[in-house]
């Protein structure tokens, strides 16, 4: 009867089995700078805080990738930069980085 039970992959960026906590930290810095620099981006009137967020996301990601171990901390943040990278270009279209 055991071998009926299917059991779920482990979401986990350390898929070598072991801890990498500056670069998980690295990857959920930049995801959260990524969503915020996105999801400002469709105001107009939050191009500051999008294009910093943008800016910041973009030199986290950068160096998370840089340090980075695993594949999934890759996949990761490869999404997460490709959003920060977008709400940057899109608040430096705005009006820029000082307004």
């Amino acid at each position: 009867m055991a071998q009926s039970i299917h059991r779920l992959p482990a979401l986990t960026l350390n898929t070598d089995g072991h801890r990498h906590p500056r670069e998980n930290a690295l990857v959920g810095i930049t995801v959260v700078l990524g969503l915020l620099a996105f999801t400002t981006s469709f105001f107009h009137n939050l191009h500051l805080l999008s294009s910093w967020s943008g800016l910041l996301g973009i030199v986290t990601g950068l160096w998370g990738q840089f340090i980075s171990v695993t594949t999934a901390e890759r996949f990761v943040m490869v999404i997460a930069l490709g959003a920060s990278a977008f709400g940057f270009y899109l608040g430096i279209a705005r009006g820029g980085l000082w307004g």
